[in-house]
């Protein structure tokens, strides 16, 4: 039998106990053989904080597992009796489904990318409202006309004297709305 991926429900904040409870379980109970990799879905974000760059973890699915496993009796029990798993997602409660191929990949390339280039935590997306709270315009409100991921910058339509002046500020420099 060949390892599928299932995705397992834990209880949400206790995903990596979970990971790790699991790989724990199956190394005393000398299931190596049957299980595959073991995986909460995470990608790096980086945020502003008090005017320092801070990168973080932030997960796609929380609340979530991913298990490349054999299914069978045995690893379907393992997994079910684990601290803090709900069950499985998909299929019957007994016989779960596993996820496509297609799909186990378009996460496993995400995790990938997310490791790759860290995304700021906040996204803006052009139209949005935002506050000015750093810089020669704070406090001021204005909208954003264009969003830079790569160089962490955003334009800005403040408004000076009822005119709107499109301002290019930094993500640590702006709030939303």
């Amino acid at each position: 039998m060949s390892k599928r991926w299932y995705v397992i429900h834990a209880y949400s904040g206790f995903e990596k106990h979970v990971m790790r409870s699991l790989q724990e379980r199956i190394k005393l109970a000398g299931m190596e053989d049957q299980f595959g990799e073991i995986l909460v879905p995470t990608e790096e974000v980086v945020e502003m904080r008090s005017g320092q760059k801070r990168k973080s973890e932030r997960k796609f699915f929380p609340g979530y597992v991913l298990v490349q496993m054999e299914m069978n009796e045995g690893t379907w029990h393992l997994v079910k009796d684990t601290p803090r798993v709900l069950g499985f997602i998909g299929g019957a409660a007994d016989k779960p489904a596993p996820i496509t191929d297609r799909e186990a990949e378009a996460i496993l390339r995400r995790v990938a990318d997310g490791s790759d280039k860290p995304k700021p935590k906040t996204l803006f997306e052009p139209g949005e409202v935002v506050r000015v709270i750093d810089g020669p315009f704070a406090d001021f409100n204005g909208v954003v006309e264009e969003v830079n991921y790569e160089k962490s910058r955003v334009q800005v339509a403040v408004l000076i004297f009822g005119r709107p002046t499109p301002v290019e500020l930094e993500f640590g420099q702006v709030e939303k709305g």
